[in-house]
């Protein structure tokens, strides 16, 4: 990868605008449709997981969680096929919401996945099987209700002056999102 880039990135040659830079990057806004429907891939992969014990998937959940955090739906399996094939094949609603609790909400996919990978590894199944059991109930309230409870967790961050207001400002009152949400449903 060369161009007329400044810097580089692990050998890589970081290309203005595009390259690396481009692709590690979050969405300022998310469309709020696309993220509800990776909520229904995630309920899916969980509910998969703990029917079945096939503790193994749970490095696929893992995988996605961390590549949405990294890059939005660039890297992220459900999040391409969100993206690019369900929302436009069923014609939901283009919802722009804001793209910092969404991401924060994936953090804490990410954290509870890996946990549960790494419980997994350490033949501590009970542990995994809770752990994935957390992600699955947050997910359905997002996937089924619109509710994320991430988004919460983030807006009250900033009320307690945890995180900068400036990180979201639609945070600071997500009555708002959480109507529109619903509204949608």
């Amino acid at each position: 990868m060369t161009a007329t880039g400044t810097g580089s990135t692990a050998g890589l040659k970081v290309v203005g605008d595009g390259g690396l830079s481009r692709i590690f990057s979050f969405p300022e806004t998310v469309n709020e449709s696309a993220a509800r429907t990776v909520a229904a891939g995630v309920v899916m992969l969980c509910a998969l997981t703990l029917a079945t014990q096939w503790h193994w998937l749970t490095l696929v959940l893992a995988y996605g969680f961390l590549a949405r955090v990294l890059t939005g739906p660039t890297l992220s399996p459900l999040g391409q096929l969100a993206t690019r094939v369900v929302v436009p094949t069923l014609g939901l609603p283009d919802s722009p919401t804001s793209g910092s609790p969404k991401r924060f909400a994936q953090g804490i996919g990410a954290t509870l996945s890996s946990a549960a990978v790494a419980a997994w590894l350490l033949g501590a199944s009970t542990v995994a099987n809770a752990l994935i059991a957390m992600i699955l109930v947050a997910a359905t309230l997002e996937a089924v209700l619109g509710f994320c409870l991430g988004c919460v967790i983030f807006g009250q961050l900033i009320r307690l002056g945890v995180v900068s207001e400036s990180a979201c400002v639609d945070c600071a009152d997500i009555t708002g999102r959480l109507n529109a949400a619903q509204s949608h449903r």
